[in-house]
């Protein structure tokens, strides 16, 4: 299900037109486990199976932990999440699905940046882990590209606490008021997933600050009902597949 928080839309800046000259166009992957990728693990490990709509392709690229640019494979984050076990994310379903939709937007680099367990707050200007995707969002513009949108998945942490939950809307759309200043991209789209699954009692509070969030060019898909795995939190990898193409089918919206 895909809901938009807004009407107004990227301009035609992003056209196929001026592909040349921007070279690769770059996604910032970021929030916590559902994003970095559990889909697939077994016991702690990941059980290899990569599907077809994770396959790795040229014209798929991934920025390592050593801010290089390398043939996307999964696990996307398994040097940046390095601390948990890493298996399919939504990343490689979102940049196979865009590839299909043949937007004319060139070569994919995929920016990961998730840390699984991670709240909010942590990701507040100033702290790490936002340094850490400042950093590589740079980093991912070295040798040219635009940065096209940042994913976002991330609230079960939150779900905890009362007050996290009840501060989780200002603090989200803080976060992505406050990226969007430091990477002078005012206008950056946003796509995010409301959650599918929690760590505590306060899920319903979360799921409506993301559904309910009121800012330009943010849209949220909705993984509830998405598959769950063993562990009964995290997506399974048809879960994290299904994300990952809703999740495309949002931002193309952007550039229709």
């Amino acid at each position: 299900m895909l809901l938009s928080c807004s009407t107004l839309v990227i301009s035609t800046k992003n056209s196929s037109d001026s592909n040349a000259s921007q070279g690769k166009s770059i996604f910032i992957l970021a929030g916590q486990s559902n994003m970095a990728g559990r889909g697939g693990l077994v016991s702690g490990s990941w059980d290899g199976y990569v599907p077809p709509e994770c396959q790795s392709s040229p014209k798929i690229l991934r920025l390592n932990a050593e801010n290089k640019w390398e043939e996307a494979r999964p696990p996307l984050h398994h040097d940046i999440d390095y601390l948990k076990a890493c298996g399919i994310g939504p990343g490689l379903a979102f940049a196979n699905s865009i590839l299909k939709k043949n937007l004319s937007i060139g070569e994919i680099g995929l920016v990961p940046c998730a840390i699984g367990g991670t709240q909010i707050s942590e990701w507040r200007r100033g702290g790490p882990l936002y340094k850490q995707l400042l950093s590589r969002a740079h980093a991912a513009l070295q040798d040219g590209g635009i940065i096209r949108a940042i994913l976002w998945y991330q609230g079960e942490s939150d779900t905890r606490c009362q007050e996290d939950a009840k501060l989780y809307k200002t603090r989200l759309a803080k976060f992505f008021t406050d990226i969007r200043s430091d990477l002078k991209l005012p206008e950056l789209p946003v796509v995010q997933v409301a959650l599918a699954s929690a760590e505590g009692p306060y899920i319903d509070d979360i799921r409506k600050a993301q559904l309910g969030i009121d800012l330009p060019n943010v849209k949220c898909v909705d993984a509830k009902g998405m598959k769950i795995g063993y562990d009964g939190l995290h997506l399974s990898t048809e879960g994290e597949i299904h994300v990952g193409q809703m999740m495309a089918d949002a931002f193309a919206q952007f550039i229709a």
